[in-house]
């Protein structure tokens, strides 16, 4: 078994779960951490027992062969044309990049390189996704037609330490949760043809309620509710709802609604959740769970509500199809056509016109209970 060895930039929150994850997966080893905080590379090297490493270090060692970005989404472009200059493989938190220019210009030069560019979001690959997609392929609700997606709450300034980042140009709702509904959907649905949306800010500015800057205000430089209408290339019309201006709601996360019946998918920001089906006459029932791995309870177990985290995922997935030489499913097309997706709703709601794509994708391969075994050892 080949097994890839696996730098990381950046040694905040979301590298917790990279690094508890990754050795559940055949194909990948950690060995190595950076951050411009040297300090905080230390730590999280002592917490995992891996090396810490300066970023220019990080780049120029021989012993690595792909490096996760985990930097902030504004840093995403820099580090990652940094990995690729290194002659390395990327593998990216969300979002790949804040602009389609971005995008186009990464894809161009992995391409020059014969290097490979994977993004987050992986969750479509959970148990729950899968299935969804599985029923969805199988025509198990007839033709997609329309459907809804809905992800709003109050904001992040509630429990983020540093929120000011979230309401600056490259933030907002669009970008920072936009990717895993929009990744989920194409993958269900297939790519976007085109966008509409109306965009507003609640606020001018927020208070900071988390520790330790409570009661600090920030301004608000970018929308934060925007009410989006998503055309897909295979007919069917999605409407996508985003924003944190909203206390509380009773909106479903996603909707999907065929000609023999509705397929009800829960949160695509987690891995697994509980699938309901409608048949052509409206009954709805709680669709039983696949023995898929990916949907087994696994993380936050100590808490009310315990869920399936596989995260890492995707990038195992990479590195097997770097090492099977096929391709992987959190794949470049697919990320650069979200990117498309969502500066297109943004750029919508700025002109308040429709927006046509000018990128397509194909569908990531679907991965089921067996696919998703081969990605794990034996004993994850």
């Amino acid at each position: 078994m080949t097994i890839l060895n696996v730098g990381l930039i950046g040694c905040g929150n979301i590298s917790t779960a990279y690094l508890t994850l990754a050795p559940k997966y055949r194909n990948i080893q950690f060995i190595a951490v950076a951050d411009m905080n040297e300090e905080g590379a230390l730590a999280k090297a002592k917490e995992f027992g891996l090396k810490a490493r300066t970023v220019s270090d990080l780049l120029a060692s021989d012993d690595i062969d792909i490096i996760v970005n985990l930097t902030i989404p504004d840093a995403h472009y820099d580090v990652t044309k940094r990995i690729l200059d290194a002659g390395k493989h990327a593998y990216t938190e969300k979002p790949l990049v804040l602009t389609l220019k971005q995008a186009k210009s990464l894809a161009d030069l992995a391409a020059a390189k014969g290097l490979r560019i994977g993004s987050a979001p992986d969750t479509f690959l959970g148990g729950a996704h899968q299935q969804a997609r599985h029923i969805v392929d199988d025509g198990g609700i007839g033709t997609v037609t329309s459907g809804t997606a809905h992800f709003m709450g109050p904001g992040m300034e509630m429990w983020h330490p540093n929120p000011d980042f979230f309401f600056k140009p490259g933030g907002g709702p669009v970008l920072d949760m936009g990717p895993y509904y929009i990744t989920n959907l194409v993958q269900l649905l297939g790519p976007v043809k085109r966008v509409a949306a109306i965009s507003s800010a609640a606020q001018t500015e927020r208070t900071i309620t988390s520790q330790p800057r409570a009661g600090e205000t920030i301004p608000v430089q970018v929308a934060t509710t925007i009410h989006a209408l998503l055309a897909f290339e295979s007919g069917a019309t999605v409407t996508l709802n985003v924003s944190w201006d909203v206390k509380a709601h009773e909106h479903n996360n996603m909707e999907l609604y065929g000609t023999n019946g509705v397929l009800f998918v829960p949160d695509p920001n987690h891995f697994g959740g509980v699938l309901r089906q409608s048949d052509a006459e409206g009954t709805v029932t709680e669709v039983p769970e696949w023995e898929h791995p990916f949907n087994v309870i696994n993380w936050d177990l100590q808490k009310a509500i315990p869920r399936a985290n596989y995260r890492t995922a995707g990038l195992a997935d990479m590195a097997q199809g770097i090492v099977e030489d096929r391709p992987h499913r959190c794949a470049l097309d697919l990320a650069v056509h979200v990117t498309d997706v969502m500066t297109s709703i943004l750029k919508s709601g700025e002109l308040g016109q429709f927006v046509d794509m000018t990128t397509t994708c194909d569908r990531p391969a679907a991965l089921g209970p067996d696919a998703a075994r081969a990605l794990l050892k034996e004993t994850a």
